[in-house]
Order: C-alpha cells, then structure tokens, then sequence
C-alpha cells in the first residue's frame, strides 16, 4: 500500500474526529453524511488550494439553504425518517422538495462557480427534513467551516515543520 493512501485514509479519520468531537461534546449534528465526502476530498487532494476550501464552504451553504427552502415550501412538517406510504401526500411532497433542492443546488453551484458534489447530499438532507430547521442548517454550515479551517491550519503548520509545499506530500 502506497503512502498516500494511508496518510489519506488517517488523514480523512483526523478531520473527523475534530467534528465528532464536537458533536459529542454539544449534542449539535455536527457530523452528518455529506461531510465525509468532503472531509475525504481534502484529505485525498491536500494540496492547500484555497478555492477548493473556500468552494466546499459554499456549495453546502447553497446546499443548505436551497434545501431549507425547498423543504419549507413544499414538505414543511414531513420527514423521510420512515418510508412513506406509496402514493402517499407526504411522499410525494418530499421527492418535490428533493428534486427541487437538488436542481436549485446545482443551478446554485454552477452559477457561482462552487462545484463540490457533496453538496447535493447535504441539500437531500435537508430537504427530506433530516436536518431542517435553520439553526440545523448553520449547524451544517459550521461544520464545514471547521472542517476547512481546521484542514488549513494542519497544511500550514506541516508546511511549515516539513518546509515543502502541500502538493508535495501527496506523491510520497
């Protein structure tokens, strides 16, 4: 096994620990699933692009709000925490509040030029009404937030023990 893929897997485990430790310690959701794809993406390619944070940061705070919209407009008090009936109301009130989100996270994220596909689950959860309430959401976005600074505080002070750049570590 490659170096790499070691220090990536450990690397990624790391930046979840730090938000699971927060979650534990204020029985806030600050771990939730769209975050491990993120928290895999800067760990897998930690090469200290500033626009790659700053674009994860973004899209699931687009995420989130096109998702609480959605929610709020179409499935306000429903919540896929079970299967719904077939054919029910409430299951066809979450698919449009699914579809709508997802499309708007999309348009979202193209226009602004902040493309981080993990984004769309984050707007999914919200939008099934998982997480969908505001203070819920600035959880989610908070979670990002220290998930990136925390990602570019480690490759500054590793940058600045080791002395070589953030891409360099990746090929060992």
């Amino acid at each position: 096994m490659r170096r790499h893929e070691v220090g990536t897997s450990l690397y990624a485990g790391v930046l979840f620990v730090v938000l699971g430790g927060l979650a534990w310690a204020s029985g806030q959701p600050f771990v939730f699933p769209s975050l491990g794809p993120s928290a895999f993406i800067l760990a897998f390619e930690r090469d200290g692009d500033w626009n790659r944070s700053t674009r994860a940061v973004a899209s699931h705070l687009i995420g989130g709000v096109a998702g609480l919209a959605a929610y709020t407009l179409l499935a306000s008090g429903v919540s896929l925490t079970a299967d719904p009936a077939a054919f029910s109301s409430g299951g066809l009130h979450l698919v449009a509040s699914a579809t709508l989100s997802l499309v708007a996270t999309s348009w979202g994220m193209i226009a602004t030029d902040t493309i981080h596909a993990p984004a769309c689950a984050t707007t999914l959860i919200v939008s099934l009404g998982l997480l969908s309430t505001p203070s819920e959401v600035a959880v989610i976005v908070a979670s990002v937030v220290v998930l990136v600074a925390f990602h570019q505080a480690v490759l500054a002070t590793v940058h600045r023990i080791v002395g070589t750049p953030p891409a360099a570590w990746a090929d060992g």
